[in-house]
C-alpha cells in the first residue's frame, strides 16, 4: 500500500530521477535511509520499474511517429500483440476496447522504415486487418503520473 511519503519520494523521482537520496531526504525533511527504504520498498513492489532518460526520438533520427490500430483474429491477440512488442521501433503496446483489438505506437526513420516494419505486420498470419495514423504534431506526451 502507498503511503504519503512513498509519494512524495515518487514526486521527487518525478522531477529529477538522477538526485541523490540523501538530496530527497532534504527536501523531503526526512533520513536518507527513510528514503532508501521507501525506494527498495516501491521497486520491490514494481511500482518503480526502472529509471531511464527521457530521449528525443527525432534527435536519434527517429523523426516519423506512427499510431497503429489492429484487428487479431483466431484468439492469438496475446500472442500476437508480444511479438510486435519485440519489434525495437515498437514503443506502446495496448489492449484496446472498441473496433480494434490493439494500438500500438512506434517510431520511425522515415517512410522507407515504416514501410516495411507495416509489410511485416500484415503478412502476420493473425492480423487480419490495420489503419497506420501518422502523428504530425505531439502537444503532450508525459510519462509520470500526478501522485
Amino acid at each position: 500500500m502507498i503511503d504519503a511519503m512513498d509519494r512524495k519520494i515518487v514526486r521527487a523521482l518525478n522531477v529529477n530521477a538522477r538526485q541523490s537520496f540523501r538530496e530527497i531526504a532534504k527536501g523531503l525533511g526526512t533520513s536518507a535511509t527513510a528514503v532508501i527504504r521507501g525506494v527498495k520498498k516501491l521497486e520491490a513492489a514494481k511500482a518503480i520499474g526502472g529509471y531511464i532518460p527521457v530521449v528525443d526520438a527525432a534527435y536519434f533520427g527517429f523523426d516519423l511517429t506512427v499510431i497503429i490500430l489492429l484487428t487479431i483474429n483466431q484468439g492469438k491477440l496475446l500472442e500476437t500483440q508480444r511479438r510486435i512488442a519485440r519489434d525495437s521501433h515498437v514503443a506502446v503496446v495496448l489492449d484496446i476496447t472498441g473496433e480494434w483489438d490493439s494500438l500500438v505506437i512506434a517510431n520511425f526513420r522515415g517512410r522507407a522504415d515504416l514501410n516495411i516494419f507495416l509489410k511485416r505486420i500484415n503478412a502476420m498470419a493473425h492480423v487480419s486487418r490495420t489503419m497506420t495514423n501518422i502523428v504530425l504534431n505531439t502537444i503532450k506526451n508525459e510519462r509520470r503520473i500526478p501522485v
